[in-house]
């Protein structure tokens, strides 16, 4: 399956409390996600929480689109990724 970055931008900050409520909310996310055959792999934050870079396995960078737009989240672009690792060569 293709895998997918995701930049996006939140001008107020993102911020996802340490509770019950925020793994909730994450978890919602992963729900929403399925229907469409998309998979979060997971996502980088910027120290003051204004961009995240989100890694994801889906059909297609269209269902990736459809997906942020189920859950709310903005999408700044989306961009077809493969794995180069310093282990890529043994």
């Amino acid at each position: 399956m293709p895998r997918y970055m995701v930049e996006r931008t939140f001008p107020e900050g993102l911020e996802i409390p340490m509770t019950a409520e925020g793994a909730t909310s994450c978890l919602n996310v992963v729900d929403h996600n399925a229907d469409l055959g998309v998979t979060w792999i997971h996502s980088y934050v910027t120290g003051d929480h204004h961009q995240t870079y989100c890694i994801y396995d889906g059909p297609n960078s269209e269902a990736i689109r459809r997906a942020a737009e189920r859950n709310g989240l903005p999408v700044d672009r989306i961009t077809q990724v493969s794995v180069l690792d310093p282990y890529f060569y043994r």
